[in-house]
């Protein structure tokens, strides 16, 4: 995740070994969903894309479960004075922001996924329930980017160099990771719009672009 690096120092819940335990299992589980989401993506140009489909939706729950982590830990570090959000601006539009959008995208993503695997699983055709998915899969990466603009725009200013450059290359993948995402998001609504592919053809349109947004995110971590 883009603040494990620079901001476990600040976390204050549970000692200081319980603490980094934590945070390499976090750091872990996000390297392991972006491994997955390379491999479902990967598997829509295989003979078993609902097995991709099925990739997909785990490292996406995990990323949640990530995600709200990094809330959780960062609320911690203020022991949940909400209060405080209004004297920081950084406190409140990254630390806590952040990952509330991040879920929320991850969120939306994972239904758009749902719902086209519940279609496909069921073999019926509802072109409702399709253009539903769709929109959600543009809102998820949306939210994903903003998130991503949002991250990097943190500062610790007494962060050494070191840590500031390994800042900076995070954000770049994640910005660049949700861009792409966002693409083949915005591919897959063309291709529906047109009524030219539909159910697992229609994430396939724009997966190119996605696996390398996900690929991206591997190199962020």
């Amino acid at each position: 995740m883009v603040k494990l690096a620079s901001a476990r120092e600040i976390r204050m819940y549970g000692p200081r070994l319980t603490r980094n335990r934590f945070e390499y299992i976090n750091a872990g589980l996000y390297m392991f969903s972006t491994i997955l989401l390379v491999g479902g993506f990967a598997a829509q140009f295989s003979k078993e894309p609902l097995s991709g489909l099925v990739l997909l939706l785990i490292a996406l729950a995990v990323i949640i479960v990530v995600n709200v982590h990094d809330l959780m830990a960062h609320l911690a570090a203020i022991d949940y004075r909400f209060l405080l959000l209004g004297f920081d601006p950084q406190l409140a539009l990254v630390e806590f922001a952040v990952p509330v959008v991040q879920s929320l995208g991850t969120l939306l993503y994972f239904l758009g996924i749902l719902f086209l695997f519940t279609k496909a699983e069921k073999g019926y055709d509802n072109f409702k329930v399709e253009k539903q998915a769709v929109n959600l899969l543009i809102a998820g990466p949306a939210l994903w980017l903003l998130g991503s603009i949002h991250n990097s725009c943190q500062i610790y200013e007494r962060a050494d160099g070191h840590v500031q450059i390994l800042q900076q290359s995070v954000n770049i993948p994640f910005l660049l990771g949700s861009l792409l995402f966002l693409v083949g998001a915005l591919l897959n609504w063309k291709e529906q719009s047109g009524h030219v592919h539909h159910g697992l053809k229609l994430v396939k349109t724009g997966c190119g672009w996605e696996y390398l947004g996900a690929y991206c995110f591997s190199l962020g971590d």
